[in-house]
């Protein structure tokens, strides 16, 4: 498979994850009381909870066969396995988004504790974890030769050219 399957790929994986997680965790507001009765931190998206299923559901299939993708091209040596360094923590900023937007848009009687505990707590989270695929795919792309004494592209693929 060629580079730009292998971004294509890992493009469709992490932008997928935090797409799925939003659209099928669903609005989490306080049962019992119609939304106009509920307090926001953040004002939801006008969407309607099954079209947001059916995108969650799209972006899952799209990430899932992203990461197969990744890991039959990781298997056959298309891609330098040191790469899941980036992609893994980016996966798991793309779930706390997904998630997380839907903790800061639930409504909810009063203030929202967990808006408060996620701004507080996962922020700093997912700032280490961009920070850290950031710093490890400049570590990678500046690299002169892939980790098996492949070609010079910067530790994209790890086998000749």
């Amino acid at each position: 498979m060629t580079n730009r399957g292998m971004v294509a790929a890992g493009a469709a994986l992490v932008g997928g994850v935090p797409v799925a997680a939003w659209g099928l965790m669903g609005q989490q507001n306080y049962g019992g009381l119609p939304a106009s009765e509920l307090d926001y931190a953040f004002q939801p998206w006008d969407i309607g909870d099954g079209v947001a299923a059916v995108a969650g559901g799209l972006a899952l299939v799209l990430a899932v066969a992203g990461a197969a993708v990744l890991v039959r091209g990781t298997l056959r040596g298309a891609m330098d396995r040191r790469w899941w360094g980036v992609l893994g923590p980016l996966v798991v900023l793309g779930l706390m988004l997904g998630v997380g937007w839907r903790i800061l848009t639930a409504g909810g009687i009063g203030a929202n504790i967990g808006a408060g505990l996620l701004i507080i707590f996962g922020t700093p989270v997912a700032a280490g974890l961009l920070l850290w695929a950031l710093a490890w795919a400049f570590w990678l792309v500046t690299q002169r030769h892939g980790h098996e004494g492949g070609g010079d592209l910067g530790g994209i693929a790890s086998r000749g050219v």
